[in-house]
């Protein structure tokens, strides 16, 4: 195929242009960025060849190498991993966009430190080589392959492919730089920067020895290649051993993330199943987190040789967010996405990850309370799926999730279930909540009325989540959770008989009213009856004890869900001015207006949707006119 000219997506050209200029601060990382998609791509051959021997072509030595050149002003790396073929370099190299990309862009704020780090969520390694670089060309050949593959671009709106010819598997790219980064031109410049970023790297990244003088001062030149960095695998060394920054390195290569790590755990398990874990809690959410379709997980070895990364059946969804490694000394090395999926060996390494991830971030929310502040706000989501999701840590996972409460104004959610049962009015045996699909409605449900009365906080649950969440939480530490907008309201001992009887005397003075408002509204309510949870609105919405609520049904039915619509119950405030007006309407032929007003009302209070919203107004109007009159 002669060479051909592609334009890039416009996503990619806009990406390109902002991670130039907003990285640029940090320019260095563009090697690091390199010889980590470089082990990657090692990684990759070593997990293809357990199955096919033959992609090694008799050279089963792997590395990574690094090379400059003063006079023509470029730096070379290349790798002999698993290389790519051309359909490959189109979609690996072509192309950012995926799934969530608009929605990363919407986030983009314009400020260069706050877009940094937004772009280094994104994965964009090989692309900055283009802060150093004004041109790029990447050799690739794919193992087992004949054809090879150009790519090149000068990092603007488009780039040629064309198929060449070349020797070894694997990758090769060279950067022609820019006027003014000649500093990278610099042997001690570039090993230097090997060492800190790259050192963990379990491959051996080689550079020519440096050139030394002879007795007369004359430069002797070397060819010999000697190994940078230190080429074992951080995980399998001693905690003693590893530094701080060695940790955060590591992080940053094992999850492409550009930023430090908020926590990680290290441990060597030894016993029936012998591993070892380092596994990772990022500071800041990747853009696809809410994509459940797409495959996160850690990194899989045996015995130190990568088997696959993403291995998501190491670790529950729920914890998607996680990074890092396992190393097993158990599981066959040709062990496979089927095999792990019915693997006792496998349950019993998820087992103990998932209680050493548990145990990190019970340890931050108590030492830490502003770092796990954060870190609620980046995954507290995703993290709540875990009580639907994990039986057997369910009531540990609902202790570390925090939520918004009437006994604040603010949004911010930090209130842990502890922290409410040890505010609990003396007498109160439930945990109340009310769900709806904004804060704001959450807070100003009428619902909340007694509640506010009596000084009892209440749970605002807003996240589309917590519908399922509260389904799955029954109960907590003794107490049952109860909806507010469910079922007959018992307050139990935090009413006394006095008001209990008040109650049941004004249902039997209302029983005329109630019976002809159903009369009226017919199959739109299951019931109506006199409640006593309003103190200020004439009236709301309840669902059955056990049944689905409003919320919930909304929530399905946006989602697609055919679902049976469930008949909800109207409940009518005695005390309020507008319950009296209907009352001393019955009979009268403006009732059935009144009546089907209060039902919308309700039912618009809760965030639901009016059927008839024209006749909706069309019965106000008539009732505004007919006060007027």
């Amino acid at each position: 195929m002669s060479k051909q000219t592609l334009g890039f997506q416009a996503e990619t050209k806009q990406l390109l242009q902002l991670m130039i200029h907003s990285l640029y601060s940090n320019k260095e990382i563009f090697l690091r960025e390199l010889v980590s998609n470089a082990s990657d791509a090692c990684d990759k051959l070593k997990f293809e060849a357990l199955n096919n021997d033959a992609l090694y072509e008799n050279d089963g030595s792997l590395h990574i190498d690094v090379a400059f050149d003063r006079d023509a002003r470029t730096i070379t790396l290349s790798d002999n991993g698993i290389g790519m073929t051309r359909e490959e370099v189109v979609n690996n190299i072509g192309t950012i966009a995926r799934s969530g990309t608009k929605a990363f862009f919407e986030q983009l704020s314009g400020d260069a430190k706050k877009d940094a780090n937004l772009i280094g969520q994104f994965g964009v390694g090989f692309y900055s080589a283009f802060i150093v670089a004004d041109r790029v060309s990447l050799t690739t050949r794919r193992a087992g392959e004949t054809a090879a593959t150009r790519w090149e671009s000068e990092g603007a709106g488009e780039y040629t492919l064309e198929d060449v010819e070349k020797a070894g598997r694997g990758t090769e790219i060279v950067l022609h730089l820019k006027d003014g980064e000649d500093e990278f031109l610099d042997d001690w410049r570039l090993k230097s920067i090997i060492k800190r970023y790259s050192d963990h790297i379990t491959l051996p990244i080689r550079m020519k020895k440096g050139n030394s003088y002879g007795e007369n001062g004359e430069v002797i030149v070397s060819d010999e290649l000697e190994t940078i960095n230190k080429a074992s695998a951080l995980w399998a060394r001693s905690k003693n051993d590893i530094s701080e920054e060695e940790y955060k390195a590591f992080y940053k290569h094992v999850s492409h993330d550009w930023e430090e790590p908020l926590a990680w755990s290290h441990a060597k398990v030894e016993g029936r199943q012998e591993y070892t874990e380092l596994l990772y809690l990022p500071k800041r959410a990747p853009f696809d987190l809410y994509d459940r379709e797409r495959r996160h997980g850690v990194k899989l070895f045996v015995r130190r040789v990568f088997i696959m990364e993403d291995a998501e059946k190491l670790l529950p969804q729920y914890l998607r967010f996680v990074r890092g490694v396992i190393d097993s000394n158990d599981l066959p090395l040709n062990v496979s996405r089927e095999i792990l999926q019915h693997s006792k060996d496998i349950d019993t390494i998820k087992a103990g990850c998932v209680k050493k991830v548990l145990g990190l971030m019970e340890d931050i929310a108590e030492n830490r309370a502003d770092d796990y502040a954060a870190f609620w706000k980046e995954f507290g989501r995703v993290l709540k799926e875990g009580v639907g999701e994990d039986m057997g840590n369910r009531e540990r996972i609902a202790s570390l999730c925090r939520f918004a409460t009437t006994a604040s104004d603010s949004e911010e959610q930090s209130v842990s279930l502890k922290d409410y049962l040890a505010r609990m009015k003396e007498g109160q045996d439930k945990i109340y909540y009310v769900t709806a699909d904004s804060f704001a409605a959450a807070k100003n449900s009428p619902h909340l009325e007694i509640f506010r009365k009596k000084g009892i906080e209440v749970l605002l649950l807003s996240d589309r989540v917590d519908e399922w969440f509260v389904s799955s939480l029954t109960e907590f530490d003794g107490k049952s959770l109860a909806s507010v907008a469910k079922g007959g309201l018992d307050l139990g001992a935090l009413e006394d008989e006095a008001e209990k009887q008040a109650q049941e005397t004004k249902a039997a003075d209302f029983k005329e009213l109630t019976d002809k408002v159903k009369e009226v509204l017919g199959d739109s309510v299951q019931e109506v009856r006199v409640t006593h949870r309003l103190t200020d609105s004439p009236a709301c919405l309840v669902a059955e004890e056990h049944g689905m609520s409003g919320n919930m049904e909304r929530l399905l039915k946006s989602a697609g869900q055919n679902i049976g619509g469930s008949k909800p119950i109207l409940e009518i405030n005695p005390d309020h001015v507008l319950v009296a007006k209907l009352k001393s309407e019955l009979g009268g032929e403006r009732f059935g207006d009144w009546s089907h007003i209060l039902f919308d009302q309700a039912l618009l209070a809760e965030g639901g949707q009016l059927e008839d919203p024209a006749g909706f107004v069309k019965r106000l109007n008539g009732l505004m006119l007919a006060m007027s009159a």
